[in-house]
């Protein structure tokens, strides 16, 4: 049988008392405890979130610095193709004067060793008119040959007289006008053969019926050569 002194109940509440604000001590201990490493482990979280904002990582400048290099070399490609395709466009026009070149010889050659080329004198071949993208604009191409023994360097001009329509009436132009000083297109200066080109435009509204070429020589006015040629 085990005996317990008489403890008061003043006493014993006292000491649950003093044991609860004991542990009541002990729970907001641990509570602020907790809450300062929450606060840590946040503003740690917001620190590393906003280091690459203050900072770029590594990989985002080589990423930059590879976007920069890919930027600058489609612009030099861009450049490159422009210069190809100015330099194809070139060539190609080349390549066409050339092959005209080559016919002209030809025609030539063929043309100096028939009975025309013995008889001797000037003709126009090859003829070609060409309407343009704007209305009333003419573009013209054709081969002046002299031909004949013992040639000499021709010395002329070149004038055409067109047939328009206009408004119902019949015109007839001449290109360039008589008389005009300014007419050093026309000039013709070769011995051989010479190809011509030029354009010419009608006031709107104009139908252009026929056209006829004559060449004068240096000193006379009466044309050396008159030929009608097609318009169509």
């Amino acid at each position: 049988m085990a005996v317990r002194p008489d403890v008061p109940w003043y006493w014993r509440s006292l000491g649950v008392g003093a044991a609860a604000v004991s542990l009541v001590a002990i729970v907001w201990l641990v509570g602020s405890a907790f809450g300062a490493f929450e606060g840590f482990r946040r503003g740690e979280s917001e620190r590393v979130v906003a280091a690459p904002r203050s900072e770029p990582r590594p990989d985002e400048v080589e990423l930059g610095e590879l976007r920069a290099h890919a930027a600058r070399a489609d612009r030099q490609l861009q450049m490159e193709r422009a210069a190809a395709a100015d330099l194809a466009k070139q060539v190609k026009a080349l390549a066409f004067e050339n092959a005209a070149l080559k016919e002209d010889l030809s025609f030539f050659q063929s043309l100096m060793s028939s009975v025309e080329a013995r008889q001797g004198g000037i003709s126009v071949n090859r003829f070609r008119l060409q309407p343009e993208a704007v209305a009333g604009e003419f573009r013209y191409q054709m081969l002046l040959v002299q031909s004949g023994q013992r040639v000499k360097d021709f010395h002329g001009r070149l004038q055409f007289v067109l047939d328009v329509q206009q408004d119902g009436r019949k015109l007839v132009m001449v290109l360039p006008p008589e008389g005009d000083g300014d007419g050093q297109d026309h000039q013709l200066n070769f011995k051989f053969f010479k190809r011509v080109e030029g354009s010419f435009k009608l006031s709107p509204g104009s139908v252009l019926k026929g056209i006829q070429v004559r060449i004068f020589e240096n000193g006379s006015r009466t044309p050396k050569l008159t030929q009608s040629l097609s318009v169509s």
